[in-house]
Protein backbone atom coordinates (compact mmCIF):
# COMPACT_ATOMS: atom_id res chain seq x y z
CA UNK A 1 0.00 0.00 0.00
CA UNK A 2 1.24 3.46 -0.71
CA UNK A 3 0.75 4.91 2.45
CA UNK A 4 1.50 8.43 0.97
CA UNK A 5 -0.78 8.69 -1.51
CA UNK A 6 -3.67 7.11 0.35
CA UNK A 7 -2.80 10.38 2.82
CA UNK A 8 -2.97 12.39 -0.37
CA UNK A 9 -6.45 11.16 -0.91
CA UNK A 10 -7.64 11.01 2.43
CA UNK A 11 -6.88 15.29 2.42
CA UNK A 12 -8.64 15.50 -0.52
CA UNK A 13 -11.97 13.32 0.14
CA UNK A 14 -11.69 15.74 3.45
CA UNK A 15 -11.99 18.78 1.64
CA UNK A 16 -14.59 17.86 -0.17
CA UNK A 17 -16.45 17.28 2.99
CA UNK A 18 -15.63 20.98 3.88
CA UNK A 19 -12.81 20.68 5.80
CA UNK A 20 -10.20 23.59 5.19
CA UNK A 21 -7.18 21.24 6.02
CA UNK A 22 -5.99 17.73 7.31
CA UNK A 23 -2.86 16.72 8.91
CA UNK A 24 -1.19 13.46 10.53
CA UNK A 25 -0.21 13.48 14.29
CA UNK A 26 2.10 10.34 15.69
CA UNK A 27 0.58 9.44 19.63
CA UNK A 28 4.01 11.28 21.56
CA UNK A 29 2.00 13.93 23.52
CA UNK A 30 4.65 13.52 26.33
CA UNK A 31 5.34 17.39 26.95
CA UNK A 32 1.30 18.16 26.45
CA UNK A 33 0.94 15.39 29.26
CA UNK A 34 3.47 17.14 31.62
CA UNK A 35 1.86 20.68 30.85
CA UNK A 36 -1.65 19.63 31.39
CA UNK A 37 -0.57 17.56 34.73
CA UNK A 38 1.00 21.01 35.79
CA UNK A 39 -2.32 23.24 35.02
CA UNK A 40 -4.40 20.80 36.70
CA UNK A 41 -2.45 20.74 39.85
CA UNK A 42 -2.75 24.40 40.04
CA UNK A 43 -6.29 24.63 39.74
CA UNK A 44 -6.47 26.35 36.64
CA UNK A 45 -9.38 24.06 35.34
CA UNK A 46 -11.64 25.73 37.88
CA UNK A 47 -14.82 23.51 38.65
CA UNK A 48 -14.30 21.75 35.06
CA UNK A 49 -13.98 17.83 36.58
CA UNK A 50 -14.04 16.69 33.56
CA UNK A 51 -10.59 17.60 32.58
CA UNK A 52 -8.69 15.47 35.19
CA UNK A 53 -11.34 12.42 34.40
CA UNK A 54 -10.14 9.39 32.53
CA UNK A 55 -6.56 8.66 33.64
CA UNK A 56 -3.91 9.12 31.17
CA UNK A 57 -6.47 8.23 28.08
CA UNK A 58 -6.28 11.90 27.38
CA UNK A 59 -2.73 12.03 26.63
CA UNK A 60 -2.16 8.73 25.18
CA UNK A 61 -4.78 7.94 22.84
CA UNK A 62 -4.13 4.26 22.01
CA UNK A 63 -5.19 3.81 25.89
CA UNK A 64 -8.46 5.45 24.53
CA UNK A 65 -8.65 3.59 21.35
CA UNK A 66 -6.39 0.65 21.66
CA UNK A 67 -4.89 0.11 18.09
CA UNK A 68 -4.67 3.64 17.17
CA UNK A 69 -1.08 4.21 15.94
CA UNK A 70 -1.91 7.76 13.99
CA UNK A 71 -4.28 10.93 14.40
CA UNK A 72 -5.59 12.52 11.53
CA UNK A 73 -6.72 16.29 12.75
CA UNK A 74 -8.61 18.53 10.82
CA UNK A 75 -9.65 22.14 10.71
CA UNK A 76 -12.82 23.83 9.64
CA UNK A 77 -13.16 27.23 9.76
CA UNK A 78 -16.58 28.80 11.10
CA UNK A 79 -16.07 32.73 10.65
CA UNK A 80 -19.13 34.08 9.99
CA UNK A 81 -19.95 37.13 7.19
CA UNK A 82 -18.34 40.10 8.91
CA UNK A 83 -21.20 40.55 12.33
CA UNK A 84 -19.11 43.59 13.51
CA UNK A 85 -17.81 42.27 16.89
CA UNK A 86 -16.01 45.46 18.26
CA UNK A 87 -18.82 47.72 17.48
CA UNK A 88 -21.05 45.46 19.44
CA UNK A 89 -18.62 45.30 22.47
CA UNK A 90 -18.70 48.75 22.61
CA UNK A 91 -22.22 49.05 22.27
CA UNK A 92 -22.70 48.34 25.94
CA UNK A 93 -26.55 48.02 25.75
CA UNK A 94 -26.25 44.84 23.26
CA UNK A 95 -25.27 41.23 24.20
CA UNK A 96 -22.27 39.68 22.72
CA UNK A 97 -21.87 36.22 22.09
CA UNK A 98 -18.95 35.01 20.77
CA UNK A 99 -18.36 34.27 17.07
CA UNK A 100 -18.59 30.04 17.61
CA UNK A 101 -21.84 30.12 19.00
CA UNK A 102 -24.21 32.86 17.07
CA UNK A 103 -24.71 29.78 14.44
CA UNK A 104 -25.80 25.89 15.10
CA UNK A 105 -23.91 23.82 17.24
CA UNK A 106 -20.61 22.55 15.48
CA UNK A 107 -20.94 18.92 17.20
CA UNK A 108 -23.41 17.77 15.19
CA UNK A 109 -22.31 19.16 11.97
CA UNK A 110 -18.62 18.52 12.39
CA UNK A 111 -19.19 14.83 13.79
CA UNK A 112 -21.04 13.51 11.06
CA UNK A 113 -18.38 14.88 8.34
CA UNK A 114 -15.49 13.31 10.22
CA UNK A 115 -18.03 10.17 10.49
CA UNK A 116 -18.29 9.88 6.67
CA UNK A 117 -14.67 10.32 5.91
CA UNK A 118 -13.88 7.93 8.82
CA UNK A 119 -16.54 5.45 6.75
CA UNK A 120 -14.77 6.29 3.54
CA UNK A 121 -11.26 5.34 4.96
CA UNK A 122 -12.26 2.05 6.17
CA UNK A 123 -14.15 1.11 2.33
CA UNK A 124 -10.78 1.78 1.16
CA UNK A 125 -8.71 0.03 2.96
CA UNK A 126 -10.04 -3.43 3.40
CA UNK A 127 -7.60 -4.34 6.48
CA UNK A 128 -8.10 -1.27 8.81
CA UNK A 129 -10.49 -1.77 11.32
CA UNK A 130 -10.26 1.56 13.29
CA UNK A 131 -11.12 4.77 11.80
CA UNK A 132 -13.25 6.72 14.85
CA UNK A 133 -13.85 10.37 15.36
CA UNK A 134 -13.75 12.97 17.83
CA UNK A 135 -15.33 16.47 18.30
CA UNK A 136 -14.36 18.04 21.32
CA UNK A 137 -16.86 15.10 22.80
CA UNK A 138 -14.17 13.17 24.61
CA UNK A 139 -10.90 13.05 26.49
CA UNK A 140 -8.87 14.12 23.69
CA UNK A 141 -5.54 16.60 23.38
CA UNK A 142 -6.93 18.34 20.03
CA UNK A 143 -4.92 21.43 20.25
CA UNK A 144 -1.37 19.83 20.76
CA UNK A 145 -2.44 17.27 18.41
CA UNK A 146 -3.68 19.60 15.67
CA UNK A 147 -0.03 21.30 16.23
CA UNK A 148 1.64 18.19 16.22
CA UNK A 149 0.19 17.44 12.93
CA UNK A 150 1.13 20.75 10.93
CA UNK A 151 -2.58 22.50 11.35
CA UNK A 152 -0.23 25.76 13.22
CA UNK A 153 0.79 26.35 16.65
CA UNK A 154 -1.05 27.04 20.15
CA UNK A 155 -0.27 30.89 20.73
CA UNK A 156 0.15 32.85 23.78
CA UNK A 157 -3.79 32.55 24.51
CA UNK A 158 -3.58 28.51 24.46
CA UNK A 159 -5.68 28.55 21.08
CA UNK A 160 -4.42 26.86 17.80
CA UNK A 161 -3.24 29.41 15.25
CA UNK A 162 -2.92 29.07 11.90
CA UNK A 163 -0.64 31.52 9.50
CA UNK A 164 -3.38 31.34 6.73
CA UNK A 165 -6.55 31.04 9.05
CA UNK A 166 -5.70 32.61 12.04
CA UNK A 167 -7.41 31.16 14.79
CA UNK A 168 -11.35 31.19 14.02
CA UNK A 169 -11.69 27.30 13.43
CA UNK A 170 -12.95 24.12 14.88
CA UNK A 171 -10.84 20.79 15.25
CA UNK A 172 -11.70 17.19 14.80
CA UNK A 173 -9.99 14.10 14.40
CA UNK A 174 -10.01 10.61 13.49
CA UNK A 175 -8.02 8.37 15.43
CA UNK A 176 -6.73 5.51 13.03
CA UNK A 177 -4.49 2.15 12.95
CA UNK A 178 -3.01 3.13 9.01
CA UNK A 179 0.71 3.69 9.87
CA UNK A 180 0.45 7.23 7.82
CA UNK A 181 2.85 9.77 6.97
CA UNK A 182 3.32 12.00 9.78
CA UNK A 183 3.34 15.84 9.04
CA UNK A 184 6.10 18.33 10.37
CA UNK A 185 4.86 20.34 13.82
CA UNK A 186 3.79 23.83 13.90
CA UNK A 187 6.04 26.44 14.20
CA UNK A 188 5.44 28.82 16.54
CA UNK A 189 5.25 32.60 14.98
CA UNK A 190 3.90 34.56 18.17
CA UNK A 191 7.30 36.13 18.51
CA UNK A 192 7.32 39.47 21.00
CA UNK A 193 3.18 40.27 20.27
CA UNK A 194 1.69 39.70 23.36
CA UNK A 195 -1.84 41.67 22.20
CA UNK A 196 -3.65 38.83 23.06
CA UNK A 197 -2.53 39.24 27.35
CA UNK A 198 -3.36 42.75 26.95
CA UNK A 199 -6.28 42.83 26.02
CA UNK A 200 -8.16 40.43 27.86
CA UNK A 201 -10.47 41.76 30.12
CA UNK A 202 -10.12 39.76 33.38
CA UNK A 203 -5.95 39.05 32.77
CA UNK A 204 -6.49 35.39 32.40
CA UNK A 205 -3.65 34.69 30.36
CA UNK A 206 -1.36 34.77 33.51
CA UNK A 207 1.54 34.42 31.79
CA UNK A 208 2.47 33.44 27.48
CA UNK A 209 0.97 30.29 26.78
CA UNK A 210 -0.51 29.97 30.46
CA UNK A 211 -4.76 30.68 30.73
CA UNK A 212 -6.10 30.44 34.25
CA UNK A 213 -9.49 29.46 32.88
CA UNK A 214 -10.77 31.00 36.71
CA UNK A 215 -10.58 34.15 35.25
CA UNK A 216 -11.67 33.41 31.24
CA UNK A 217 -14.88 35.12 30.84
CA UNK A 218 -15.89 32.03 28.32
CA UNK A 219 -15.44 29.39 31.38
CA UNK A 220 -17.22 31.69 33.47
CA UNK A 221 -20.29 32.32 31.25
CA UNK A 222 -20.37 28.72 30.22
CA UNK A 223 -18.99 26.47 32.37
CA UNK A 224 -19.38 27.74 35.77
CA UNK A 225 -21.87 26.58 37.46
CA UNK A 226 -21.73 28.77 40.08
CA UNK A 227 -21.58 32.39 41.26
CA UNK A 228 -19.12 34.65 39.30
CA UNK A 229 -16.99 36.20 41.52
CA UNK A 230 -17.59 40.07 41.94
CA UNK A 231 -14.36 41.18 41.27
CA UNK A 232 -14.09 39.89 37.60
CA UNK A 233 -17.73 40.86 36.61
CA UNK A 234 -17.02 44.51 35.48
CA UNK A 235 -14.84 43.11 33.22
CA UNK A 236 -17.08 40.73 31.64
CA UNK A 237 -18.71 43.13 30.17
CA UNK A 238 -21.46 42.72 27.53
CA UNK A 239 -20.44 39.11 27.11
CA UNK A 240 -22.81 36.63 27.84
CA UNK A 241 -21.51 33.97 26.39
CA UNK A 242 -17.94 33.61 25.62
CA UNK A 243 -15.23 35.56 24.43
CA UNK A 244 -13.13 36.49 21.75
CA UNK A 245 -11.14 39.61 22.75
CA UNK A 246 -7.98 37.86 22.52
CA UNK A 247 -8.84 36.48 18.68
CA UNK A 248 -10.07 39.62 17.56
CA UNK A 249 -6.45 41.42 18.98
CA UNK A 250 -4.56 38.55 17.49
CA UNK A 251 -2.72 39.77 14.56
CA UNK A 252 -2.90 36.26 12.76
CA UNK A 253 -6.75 36.43 12.34
CA UNK A 254 -6.33 39.43 9.49
CA UNK A 255 -5.37 36.65 6.89
CA UNK A 256 -8.67 34.36 8.50
CA UNK A 257 -11.69 34.00 5.74
CA UNK A 258 -15.49 33.91 6.31
CA UNK A 259 -16.77 30.68 6.36
CA UNK A 260 -19.44 29.20 3.86
CA UNK A 261 -21.03 26.84 5.96
CA UNK A 262 -24.25 28.55 6.43
CA UNK A 263 -24.96 26.39 9.78
CA UNK A 264 -22.50 28.74 11.53
CA UNK A 265 -23.77 31.81 10.07
CA UNK A 266 -25.75 33.67 12.91
CA UNK A 267 -29.26 33.13 13.72
CA UNK A 268 -32.16 34.98 15.67
CA UNK A 269 -30.33 37.94 15.39
CA UNK A 270 -28.33 36.79 18.08
CA UNK A 271 -25.03 38.95 16.93
CA UNK A 272 -26.99 42.11 17.50
CA UNK A 273 -29.79 42.29 19.80
CA UNK A 274 -30.45 44.47 22.78
CA UNK A 275 -29.90 42.87 26.34
CA UNK A 276 -33.03 43.77 27.84
CA UNK A 277 -34.54 41.70 24.94
CA UNK A 278 -32.71 39.16 26.00
CA UNK A 279 -33.23 39.27 29.66
CA UNK A 280 -36.71 39.05 28.97
CA UNK A 281 -36.91 35.15 27.73
CA UNK A 282 -39.14 33.40 29.54
CA UNK A 283 -37.68 29.48 30.04
CA UNK A 284 -39.67 28.11 27.01
CA UNK A 285 -38.52 30.43 24.42
CA UNK A 286 -34.74 30.55 25.62
CA UNK A 287 -35.11 26.88 24.83
CA UNK A 288 -36.72 27.36 21.47
CA UNK A 289 -34.67 30.05 20.83
CA UNK A 290 -31.11 28.21 21.28
CA UNK A 291 -32.73 24.70 20.12
CA UNK A 292 -29.11 23.09 18.38
CA UNK A 293 -27.12 25.84 19.36
CA UNK A 294 -24.38 25.77 21.64
CA UNK A 295 -25.80 28.43 23.70
CA UNK A 296 -27.85 25.16 25.16
CA UNK A 297 -24.53 23.93 26.94
CA UNK A 298 -25.40 27.23 29.47
CA UNK A 299 -29.27 26.26 30.68
CA UNK A 300 -31.28 28.88 30.87
CA UNK A 301 -30.49 29.68 34.68
CA UNK A 302 -26.55 30.79 33.78
CA UNK A 303 -27.83 32.57 30.57
CA UNK A 304 -30.04 35.15 33.08
CA UNK A 305 -27.07 34.86 35.51
CA UNK A 306 -24.65 36.15 32.78
CA UNK A 307 -27.48 38.90 31.31
CA UNK A 308 -27.97 40.47 34.47
CA UNK A 309 -24.20 41.09 34.88
CA UNK A 310 -23.93 42.58 31.51
CA UNK A 311 -27.04 44.71 32.69
CA UNK A 312 -25.22 45.69 35.70
CA UNK A 313 -22.57 46.94 33.18
CA UNK A 314 -23.99 48.98 30.97
CA UNK A 315 -25.91 51.96 30.91
CA UNK A 316 -28.33 52.48 33.86
CA UNK A 317 -31.58 53.23 31.28
CA UNK A 318 -34.72 52.91 32.61
CA UNK A 319 -35.42 49.91 30.31
CA UNK A 320 -32.83 47.90 32.25
CA UNK A 321 -33.82 48.77 35.50
CA UNK A 322 -36.77 47.90 35.39
CA UNK A 323 -35.90 44.72 33.36
CA UNK A 324 -33.88 43.76 36.34
CA UNK A 325 -36.62 45.32 39.09
CA UNK A 326 -38.92 42.73 37.83
CA UNK A 327 -36.19 40.17 38.09
CA UNK A 328 -35.69 40.72 41.85
CA UNK A 329 -37.86 37.82 42.73
CA UNK A 330 -36.23 35.28 40.24
CA UNK A 331 -37.37 31.91 40.72
CA UNK A 332 -33.43 31.05 40.94
CA UNK A 333 -30.81 31.68 43.66
CA UNK A 334 -28.19 32.49 41.39
CA UNK A 335 -30.00 34.84 39.03
CA UNK A 336 -31.18 36.59 42.06
CA UNK A 337 -27.75 37.43 43.49
CA UNK A 338 -26.70 39.04 40.17
CA UNK A 339 -29.75 40.70 39.50
CA UNK A 340 -29.22 42.27 43.27
CA UNK A 341 -25.39 43.10 42.32
CA UNK A 342 -26.78 44.46 39.53
CA UNK A 343 -29.54 46.98 40.61
CA UNK A 344 -26.94 48.19 42.75
CA UNK A 345 -24.26 49.03 40.45
CA UNK A 346 -27.08 50.59 38.35
CA UNK A 347 -28.20 52.48 41.52
CA UNK A 348 -25.14 53.96 42.63
CA UNK A 349 -23.81 54.83 39.03
CA UNK A 350 -27.29 57.35 39.10
CA UNK A 351 -27.37 58.14 42.74
CA UNK A 352 -30.95 56.90 42.83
Amino acid sequence: MDLADLKRRIADQARTLGFQQMGVADLDLSQAEARLREWLAAGRHGEMAWMEAHGHKRSRPAELEPGTVRVLSLRMDYLPPDTQPVKVLRQHEKAYVSRYALGRDYHKLIRKRLARLAGWMREEVADSRLARAFVDSAPVMEKPLAEKAGLGWQGKHTLLLNREAGSWFFLGEIYTDLPLPVDRPGEDHCGKCSACMTVCPTDAIVAPYQLDARRCISYLTIEHPGSIPEDLRPGIGNRVFGCDDCQLMCPWNRFASHSGETDFHPRHGLEDRELVDLFQWDEATFLARTEGSPIRRAGFQRWRRNLAVALGNGPASPAALAALDAAREDPSELVREHVAWALRRLRNRTGK
